[in-house]
């Protein structure tokens, strides 16, 4: 990266959350995969007593290393990378599950966690159900609504208008006491979203490196993906119906591509015209 850098050359937040936000539970598995890279630790953690309604977001139980019976409560919580290397200990993660109350004072907790951490720019994941075919690679959109962030990055302003998430409600927040965030959202097939998906996870975090010119460590989640796919082919191959509507997305995909293919084609033949249009004559 060069122009973004910036921007994203400090203190940075990567952040998602578990639910309405999280197709395929594409985004927090990312988050965990970088969490896990940066070898992160607790930093500081919200109440769940506060936020969460436990009979619509219930605990869980598992079994320890002993064999004892452990729960785990949902809730949200920002992690610090200790990593050695100066590039990667300047990152933190929040992740948790969207709160399902009281989201105005949720929003100033987390604004004070990431006041107090002096986080200087914040990066949210996201994943949305989309008409996609799981074997074209997962599209991930890059969106701000900090003007320097879209001018350093390319992206967009999002023009979307209707329900939000907890992330929108988050970004708003930031941006209005002058720290700038990005979206990174992955479009999950929506027809595979029962399932996480490590295909779009890992679309995401191919997204996110690129953004930050920086790489984390991913395990074995390139296997993964291969396998999620592979395991949908077979499941398709045994349905006439799913395999005909994926091979209908499949044929709408391309075409698509095709035309904006088209399109850049063009683009660029005008800008080579109006270029030589600009030299003066040879003698």
């Amino acid at each position: 990266m060069t122009s973004g850098d910036s921007i994203f050359g400090g203190r940075v937040l990567i952040c998602a959350f578990e639910g309405w936000n999280d197709a395929a539970e594409s985004a927090s598995l990312a988050a965990k995969v970088v969490s896990e890279s940066l070898q992160c630790q607790v930093a500081a953690e919200v109440d769940a007593e506060d936020y969460y309604d436990f009979q619509f977001t219930r605990p869980s139980v598992s079994f320890d290393e002993q064999g004892d019976r452990e729960l785990s409560w949902p809730g949200t919580t920002l992690m610090i990378s200790t990593d050695k290397d100066p590039a990667l200990s300047r990152f933190s993660v929040l992740i948790g599950t969207e709160p399902a109350r009281r989201w105005k004072s949720f929003t100033a907790e987390i604004l004070e966690m990431i006041e107090d951490r002096e986080i200087d720019a914040v990066i949210f994941l996201g994943g949305m159900l989309a008409d996609t075919p799981h074997t074209r690679p997962i599209t991930v959109s890059a969106t701000s609504q900090n003007e320097r962030v879209r001018t350093a990055l390319n992206v967009d302003r999002s023009s979307y208008e209707g329900p939000v998430g907890i992330l929108s409600v988050l970004a708003v927040a930031l941006e209005d006491i002058g720290i700038p965030t990005l979206a990174l959202w992955a479009a999950v097939p929506h027809y595979v979203h029962n399932s996480p998906s490590p295909k779009a996870t890992l679309a995401l975090m191919a997204e996110l490196q690129k953004m930050l010119g920086v790489s984390f460590s991913q395990g074995d989640l390139a296997d993964q993906a291969f396998e999620w796919e592979r395991g949908i082919d077979e499941i398709a191959e045994n349905d006439d119906e799913m395999a005909g509507y994926i091979e209908q997305l499949e044929k709408n995909r391309d075409e698509f591509e095709s035309e904006a293919a088209s399109g850049d084609a063009i683009a660029r033949e005008l800008e080579k015209f109006l270029q030589s249009e600009e030299k003066p004559p040879e003698a």
